[in-house]
């Protein structure tokens, strides 16, 4: 796929469950985008459905050619009653799709959804070293927040979580 050709963005369906899977799953066997170890399984993306759906969380898809390439949502940040309004938002593009700008659409995307249903702020957790992330939400407005320093080890290594935020409505 090239830059030129725009993908169709909806909202997720069931069916899309296997490819949402296999993207979760390559970014946590070759990234450091997800903070695990072991590859969901089918049990997990279904109980992970189920919660996005009874809490009406979206999950947004970008397709290309009948293709899922890509996937926004949000969901809880912390579950206390007074962050009701902030919500942790996420963005997966596969290594085949990466550097054409999906990232941007599903980001734009992502914001939009969550404007529409009254969301405050926007925290987006990265992995500090994903320095391309990290500009992308600047570009779109996010700002810093902080670092919290090796909070996690994987791949032989301690890494950084950078925190982004972005404010809705004042």
């Amino acid at each position: 796929m090239t830059k030129d050709v725009q993908p169709l963005i909806r909202r997720a369906r069931i069916e899309d469950l296997q490819a949402i899977l296999d993207i979760y799953n390559e970014a946590i066997e070759t990234t450091t985008a997800i903070y695990e170890y072991e590859c969901f399984d089918n049990a997990y993306i279904q109980r992970w459905w189920q919660q996005k759906c009874e809490a009406s969380h979206p999950v947004i898809i970008a397709e290309v050619e009948g293709a899922v390439v890509g996937f926004a949502t949000y969901g809880v940040f912390r579950a206390r009653a007074a962050y009701r309004t902030t919500m942790e938002h996420s963005v997966y593009v596969p290594a085949s799709h990466r550097g054409i700008g999906l990232g941007k659409i599903l980001l734009e995307n992502i914001i939009d959804e969550a404007r529409s249903q009254g969301v405050h702020v926007l925290i987006g957790g990265i992995d500090a070293d994903n320095a391309l992330s990290i500009a992308l939400h600047e570009r779109m407005g996010f700002r810093i927040a902080g670092k919290l320093h090796e909070v996690a080890f994987k791949f032989d290594r301690w890494l950084d979580l950078v925190f982004v935020e972005l404010i809705l409505w004042p």
